[in-house]
């Protein structure tokens, strides 16, 4: 990008953050004071995903507790099977005529598709999330927090933790120095480590897939940076031959020569901890900490990232337009951005271990620091650097990729 223009980029973007940080906290609310006023003494129904037991009663434990002894307001944790119903009950109480406060849903934790679903069709409350005090906390100015798999949050989410793709070894097996740092390299290990690798098929059940092969996209083209923003499909169809043609030059050296792959992360976990193959990918903070304490990895499997291109994508918060306790939702999605509750989402001993949600370089108080670095230290030798992996860090891009490069992947490289 030319550099006036980039920099005129950066001024649009800041003054138009300014603007919407100095907004009304949020739509109905003339100061914070208000908000704490009118959810004093409420409750709020927070519709989350509810197959982790440790997420679970971290919420319970670490949110609930103060939204009780702080602000009077009473917790009410919904546990659904997957996000996707939780929008389809917003969608059916808006074809019912249900508006104003008169849902049922106060919050959703939710990213992705159906974020987009909620605020294509106006079914979301906002924006807010620049107006919560915590917000400051937020990296606003990266795309990966700003974008939502591509797509502008406009302020109508507010960020909760994160997660970033990377990889994990067998310290018993490999030293860390000699782990290759980008797919150029891995394309020599490849050779000189025939039938040691392999990786999830891109497809259903198998994003971490996609995502392993959307990052040969950034480096084979010269940069991220590039793929942001709407669907581009004369850039894709401009690096997606030379994306197939690298895949295609591994299959010889792969593991079963490249006929078969695994399909989740359950199946490349057991393919690694059985020794059939050297790497394993990983999203946590924690890098191979969880699937070790869990013994679905060896334990002496530790992670490593390559120095770009490693994506990493956020969840957030919702409130839907006709949420019955605005304000106690307000006041929670600004609590789950206090930075000593942050950190305590990713130490390990309180099993929830998601990353962060805020900058962490943001954080200037002396309680919050000293937790932050508590936390840092106590991730374990299963963990990769976390400067690394910040360095690293790339959003996501938009959606449309997802499917487009499932189906080539299919056509070019599987079925080739």
């Amino acid at each position: 990008m030319n550099n006036k223009i980039k920099i005129v980029s950066i001024a649009i973007f800041s003054l138009l953050f300014a603007k919407i940080a100095s907004a009304e906290v949020a739509p109905g609310f003339n100061n914070w004071d208000d908000v704490e006023a009118a959810a004093n003494g409420g409750q709020v129904n927070v519709y989350m995903w509810g197959g982790s037991d440790a997420i679970n009663g971290f919420v319970d434990d670490f949110y609930g507790a103060p939204l009780k002894s702080d602000y009077n307001i009473t917790l009410n944790r919904i546990g659904v099977a997957g996000t996707v119903d939780v929008v389809n009950q917003v969608l059916s109480e808006k074809e019912a005529g249900i508006t104003g406060d008169n849902g049922n849903v106060d919050l959703i934790w939710i990213n992705g598709e159906n974020f987009w679903t909620l605020k294509q069709a106006d079914l979301l409350y906002g924006p807010f999330a620049a107006g919560l005090p915590n917000s400051k906390f937020v990296a606003w100015d990266n795309p990966a927090v700003n974008l939502d798999f591509g797509r502008p949050v406009d302020g109508m989410e507010s960020p909760w933790s994160s997660a970033q793709f990377h990889f994990m070894y067998d310290s018993a097996r490999n030293d860390y120095e000699d782990m290759p740092r980008n797919y150029g390299f891995l394309t020599k290990w490849i050779s000189d480590n025939p039938g040691r690798f392999t990786y999830i098929r891109p497809g259903k059940g198998g994003f971490v897939g996609t995502r392993f092969v959307k990052q040969i996209f950034f480096e084979l083209s010269g940069g991220q940076e590039q793929w942001v923003g709407p669907y581009n499909e004369e850039l894709y169809n401009k690096w997606a031959p030379k994306v197939w043609a690298l895949l295609n030059s591994w299959e010889a050296d792969l593991h079963r020569d490249g006929e078969t792959y695994p399909t989740n992360n359950a199946e490349l976990h057991a393919l690694f901890a059985n020794g059939e193959v050297d790497m394993s990918f990983t999203q946590s903070p924690r890098g191979a900490g969880p699937t070790n304490s869990a013994g679905t990895t060896p334990p002496t499997s530790r992670a490593f990232a390559f120095y770009d291109n490693m994506i990493g994508d956020f969840n957030y918060w919702a409130i839907p337009y006709n949420a019955p306790n605005k304000a106690a939702a307000l006041v929670y999605a600004n609590l789950v951005l206090e930075p000593t509750l942050q950190a305590a989402q990713v130490q390990p001993a309180n099993g929830f271990c998601c990353g962060w949600g805020i900058s962490t370089a943001k954080v200037t108080s002396s309680d919050g620091v000293a937790a932050i670095q508590d936390a840092q230290n106590n991730l374990g030798d299963a963990a990769e650097d976390q400067g690394i992996l910040a360095r690293a860090l790339v959003s996501d891009i938009a959606a449309e990729y997802q499917d487009k490069i499932e189906a080539d992947w299919q056509a070019n490289v599987l079925l080739k």
